[in-house]
């Protein structure tokens, strides 16, 4: 009997070469070197590359007898254990997908290193030759043909947002968009010597949210400065107001033929001139959902500009004294804090505008929001089911993640960005409104009981209806500002005299209010309206064949460029979707309706990364579908889903072999297909 089991044994090697699968009979031998490790972005038979922009992901060829595989990141060929950055030792076919930013880091050759080992029940194979490659921030962007007032840049995949230097004004600005507009230099200042020429650079964000490194290497959020670019713009024009388009990623001139943007667009405009014919030096753009205009969905801050670009991190703080206002003449205007509104923006009707780019921080979405209509849980039903993701991280600032899910750290400023549409059946629309910097008149009014103290910062008065923040009033013989308004008193700056009941409080002239012209619903009636449309991008998970990597049936590693289906959990990637920070994966089996099945291992329907690969955790054979989307943290708390990707189908099979006994009396065995 000693024969046949011995070439039993030796078939079941080959079979478990095949499978990538351990066999009693294969512990006790020793186990191969794992060969052909590699890194990739999309498909393990992509060209062969040793540097990247974001963090890649490996492959190798499967070991005979092996059960499971470990694999590890280090910035030392020799692995020493303070250079550890990622580590995996629970990988069941051979490839991996490192949920972890890494930083830039190059060397000569390279600087980082990955290395693999296979592993069975009562044996561990020896480690891979250490893999050796690169990670380096992708170029800076590039200008992109634009309009007056405005800047406008090439996307560059992968970002999450990007810092411009306006170098002319010594101001540094971050958008999650393609564009800035150039209020700075346009606000109160309308020769060319402000705003013929604009110097700028700028450079690609990435996030870290996962702060996954072992070892705790510090990584750049920030890709490299672009040189310094100009842009010239035109002298500004007079005339009606008119509206000349929008743009972003793609311009649109608001026909049903044009595209919608996938982000934020700019508001491009020309002209000086109220529907009364009465010229203004600032403006304000509104954006409705309706073409009566008048369910608002952002309110513009006051610019100078033919253009706006909505900010996340504040509007100009513009001068509330017509003093300072004359200084502005002179000077460029510094930003306002973030998330503190003004008081002093005005409609047309005396309504008190809240100012979009002033609004709170969204919250950003850590953990995968339920469908629409379920109120607790995670959904597994088609359309937007949500789940909590599977690769537990932390923020930068080391703070604790839900099971399952993402953690963030940071302000991610005002949310700025407007919802999808069904463009071109349903869009927005939009308008400007010509603005003017009003000082209100003379006011009395009178310090009631029990009056002031010397340093008091609070005075009662027998009324304020009327006074406003930043007012100048006289008290008695000193004079202070108004830095509050409260309910039978004023804030004001603190006090150098004593107060008595029946001083008189004079306001000789008030601080500067920034007033509608115009109301938004006459503007659109007259004809001064446009249409957009906005469709975020969905993630990219095929270009005819799908970006997905595993074993074949027959146990080899392979693409799904040679093959539809794969043996064990394959890896699938996809391409980075403009505007997204995080991604959600879910996989259902069927393709509708889509019902989300749970995650294994963080029992929640799929799972949230912010790395644009995984491997997905499906055991079962059978066709299966999977898809992906992005979450964009400058669309308002609660709706920061981006489109989903369509449905990709992957099958996973049985192995495509068996053992069959030969005839004859020795009892070989072979295999079958």
């Amino acid at each position: 009997m000693t024969m046949p089991v011995l070439r039993l044994a030796g078939v079941l090697t080959m079979i478990a070469l095949a499978l990538g699968a351990g066999a009693a009979s294969a512990r006790t031998a020793a186990l191969d070197t794992p060969s052909g490790l590699h890194a990739f972005l999309l498909r393990t038979d992509e060209p062969s590359s040793t540097s990247f922009n974001r963090t890649p992901s490996f492959s190798w060829n499967p070991v005979a007898g092996a059960t499971t595989y470990q694999f590890q990141l280090s910035t030392s060929s020799s692995f020493r254990d303070n250079g550890i950055i990622y580590a995996d030792h629970r990988l069941t076919t051979p490839v991996a997908a490192p949920a972890v930013t890494l930083p830039w880091i190059t060397g000569n050759p390279h600087s980082l290193y990955a290395r693999v080992r296979a592993v069975t029940q009562t044996t561990t194979g020896p480690w891979s030759p250490a893999f050796g490659f690169d990670v380096v921030p992708p170029p800076p962007p590039t200008p992109l043909p634009s309009y007056p007032g405005l800047i406008r840049w090439t996307p560059v995949p992968g970002a999450t947002g990007y810092q411009i230097w306006l170098i002319d004004a010594n101001k540094m600005e971050v958008v999650y968009s393609n564009v800035l507009d150039e209020r700075e230099f346009y606000t109160f200042h309308q020769s060319s010597a402000w705003t013929g020429t604009v110097h700028w650079r700028i450079r690609a964000l990435r996030s870290d949210t996962y702060n996954q490194r072992i070892n705790q290497i510090p990584v750049s959020t920030f890709g490299a400065w672009s040189p310094v670019y100009s842009s010239s713009n035109s002298a500004t024009s007079g005339g009606p107001i008119q509206l000349r388009g929008t743009v972003a990623d793609v311009y649109s001139n608001g026909s049903d033929s044009a595209p919608a943007h996938r982000l934020m667009p700019a508001f491009l405009f020309s002209g000086n001139q109220s529907l009364a014919g009465t010229p203004a030096e600032l403006f304000r753009v509104y954006v409705f959902t309706d073409k009566q205009c008048l369910n608002p969905v952002l309110i513009g801050s006051v610019t100078g500009a033919p253009a706006f670009s909505p900010r996340p991190y504040g509007t100009l703080t513009m001068p509330t004294l017509p003093a300072s206002l004359q200084a502005s003449r002179s000077r460029y205007l510094v930003d306002q804090q973030p998330h503190s509104q003004t008081t002093g923006d005005f409609g047309y009707d005396g309504a008190t505008l809240a100012l979009s780019e002033q609004a709170k921080a969204a919250t950003p979405t850590t953990t995968i929001p339920t469908a629409p209509g379920e109120t607790t849980g995670s959904a597994g039903s088609s359309g937007s089911s949500g789940s909590s993701g599977s690769s537990g991280s932390s923020s930068s600032s080391g703070s604790a993640a839900a099971p399952g899910g993402l953690s963030f750290a940071g302000d991610p400023g005002a949310p700025v960005n407007l919802w999808d549409t069904e463009w071109p059946n349903a869009g927005y629309y939009w308008t400007v409104i010509p603005v003017a910097a009003v000082s209100p008149g003379a006011l009395t009014t009178f310090v009631r009981s029990p009056g002031a103290k010397v340093a008091d910062t609070s005075v009662p008065v027998a009324g304020n209806p009327g006074f406003n923040i930043g007012d100048s009033v006289t008290i008695g013989a000193e004079t202070v500002t108004i830095t509050g308004i409260g309910d039978g008193t004023i804030s004001v700056t603190a006090l150098k005299f004593a107060h008595t009941e029946g001083q008189q409080v004079d306001r000789i002239g008030g601080g500067i209010q920034y007033v509608d012209m115009e109301l938004p619903q006459d503007a659109c009636a007259a004809g001064r309206v446009a249409r957009f449309g906005k469709s975020s991008e969905p993630a990219l998970t095929s270009s005819g064949d799908l970006f997905a990597t595993g074993l074949s049936p027959l146990g080899r590693l392979t693409s799904a460029l040679h093959t539809a289906s794969f043996y064990g959990s394959p890896l699938v990637s996809w391409t980075p979707a403009l505007g997204a920070e995080a991604y959600q994966v879910q996989w259902s089996k069927t393709k509708y309706p889509f019902v989300a099945e749970d995650d294994p291992g963080a029992k929640t329907k799929g799972f949230l990364t912010t790395g644009t690969s995984s491997v997905l955790p499906i055991k079962t054979p059978g066709t299966w579908w999977y898809r992906v989307r992005g979450f964009d943290y400058s669309l308002p708390t609660g709706a920061q889903q981006m489109s989903w990707s369509d449905p990709a189908k992957v099958i996973l099979t049985k192995p495509t072999f068996k053992i069959a006994s030969s005839a004859g009396a020795k009892r070989t065995f072979k295999l079958v297909p």
